[in-house]
């Protein structure tokens, strides 16, 4: 409101100016409104340039007050985040410890999957061979005990047969 004052008051010092005596000459006091008149541009200028530094300044410590906010809230976002990294990282190694042990044992299970294979057949092969021997064994222990068996019985026979020859050789006097 203040600058709209002032400028109507220019404006009326202006006409003022416009209006000089009827002789052509101003007079001192003419004289001294006419300084006043050209003071006034100057220092409408100064009072509006003065404004506009201030303006200028709340502007700047409103964009500082901004930053600082900003940097604040920065800081608070990269606190946060190294935050959620310590939060993840204690997992994330574990995780990966697990897995490389998983790994490890998926490696040397595979040999050892292949090797019981391996192992197994040829336990089965040797189960069948033994199995086999036990069988052919068996029919030869069997075999044994009727060969002793006939053997026994015909040696009996035999002692029979001699005793009773010397039996009969006895009573012959």
């Amino acid at each position: 409101m203040g600058l709209v004052c002032s400028s109507r008051e220019e404006m009326q010092k202006m006409k003022n100016l416009g209006s000089i005596g009827s002789s052509g000459r101003l007079s001192a006091e003419e004289c001294e409104d006419n300084e006043e008149i050209s003071k006034l541009p100057i220092s409408t200028f100064q009072s509006k340039e003065e404004e506009i530094e201030r303006k200028k300044m709340e502007v700047r410590e409103k964009v500082e007050l901004q930053l600082g906010r900003a940097e604040e809230e920065t800081r608070r976002l990269a606190q946060i985040w190294e935050e959620l990294e310590v939060l993840d990282d204690p997992m994330r190694k574990e995780v990966a410890m697990v897995r490389k042990k998983i790994d490890l044992a998926n490696r040397d299970l595979k040999p050892l999957g292949l090797n019981y294979q391996k192992k197994e057949k040829e336990y089965k092969e040797a189960l069948e061979a033994f199995n086999e021997k036990n069988k052919e064994k068996a029919h030869l222990v069997a075999t044994l005990v009727e060969m002793l068996t006939e053997s026994e019985r015909q040696r009996m026979k035999k002692l029979e047969e001699l005793c009773k020859t010397i039996e009969s050789m006895s009573l012959k006097p």
